[in-house]
Parts: structure tokens; sequence; C-alpha cells
């Protein structure tokens, strides 16, 4: 009975803890993840949950240290893999992050983010079309992903497909007006493919000469 008592007392505040998340209220979150960290030390969902949290405070070290104990204590953690790998990716740390978010993506298929993520490193590991293709997934099934359609965005950008890159920018765009990473690419856009016709022009020039 006691043991009941202790579960529902736990996902209670779990529960919480999740919905101040939700609400932006990272700290206060963590007030209640710590907590339980400190009754259990191995509480997976805990640690999952404080390195979630810690992540979107821009508190990478200790959301990296939160993850590789949910991974060490549970290797089936795709929460903790999913936040190593997007850490790798942002420290451009290709081949691991593409180790850890195929590994997320394998225990958690079908994630949006977690085939965003792993779209991007892929993409900028080398593995350009699998990671398009892999963005693609990502866009698929969440269709209003600002991050997903600025990403996907660049990589066709990167691909010199300025009509599709211009597509997604001028979504995204319509979703969040003042995105700044979107306006920022879709002015790249124009420039350069305004530099491209320039060339292109230069060269018919030549070749007439």
């Amino acid at each position: 009975m006691a043991d009941e008592e202790f579960y529902s007392d736990t996902l209670e505040r779990l529960e919480k803890a999740e919905q101040l998340k939700l609400e932006g209220l990272h700290a206060e979150a963590l007030m209640i993840l710590e907590d339980l960290l400190l009754e259990d030390p191995e509480n997976i969902s805990a640690l999952e949950e404080i390195a979630d949290n810690e992540l979107s405070l821009g508190r990478y070290h200790r959301a990296e240290v939160a993850s590789q104990q949910a991974v060490d204590l549970d290797g089936s953690s795709y929460t903790g893999l999913y936040i190593l790998g997007f850490l790798r990716s942002r420290s451009e740390q290709w081949d691991e992050a593409i180790s850890f978010l195929r590994t997320a993506n394998g225990l958690k298929p079908n994630n949006a983010e977690i085939l965003r993520c792993l779209g991007w490193a892929l993409f900028n590991g080398g593995e350009r079309a699998q990671g398009i293709v892999t963005l693609e997934r990502a866009l698929n099934l969440d269709r209003d992903s600002t991050l997903t359609l600025c990403d996907l965005g660049v990589a066709y950008l990167q691909m010199q497909n300025f009509p599709k890159a211009r597509v997604l920018f001028e979504r995204a765009l319509e979703l969040e007006p003042e995105n700044p990473r979107a306006k920022e690419c879709l002015q790249i856009v124009d420039r350069l493919k305004k530099v491209l016709k320039e060339e292109q022009q230069q060269e018919r020039m030549e070749m007439s000469l």
C-alpha cells in the first residue's frame, strides 16, 4: 500500500512538473524534479525531465549531465539519447550526434523532433540526400514546425534549390511573422538567386563572343 501511495505521489509530481514546463516555468519545474531525484537518485523520468528543462534554459552542461545519467541507468531512454544527440549537433560533432539520434529514433520512431535533429545532423555530417529525406519526414509529421521548415529550407538553400527554400521560409514566416532566421534566410535566397542569375548571364555572354 505504501509503495502504491509513493508511486501515485511521484506520478502526480511528475505531471505537475510537466505542466510547469509546458507553461515555460522551467525553474519551478526543476524544483519539483530535483526533490524527486533526492528521494530516488535513479528516477529516470525525473532525470529526463531535468535534462529537458535545463536544455530549455540554455544550461547545456547540466542538461548533458542529467541526460547521460538517464542513459547510463536505462539505455532505452530515448529522451536522454535525443538530448545528447542535440547537444552534439550544437557543437558540430556530427558523427556522435547521428549515432545518438539514430538510436533515439529506433527507440521512438516517428517522433518529429527526433527526426528533425537527425535530419539536420545527417545533412551536415555529409549524408545530404538522407538528411533531406529525414527532414521531409519530420515536416510531414509536424507541418507547422518553424524549426523544421527553416532547417529544411537551409538544406535546400545549400543545394541551390532556391524555389523550394523560398516556399519553406515563406511558410515559416506565415506561422511566425517575426521569425529572425526565416527572414534572414529569405533575404539570402534572393541575394544568391540574383548572383547566380548574373553569373549565368555572364557565362552566356562569354560563350557568344
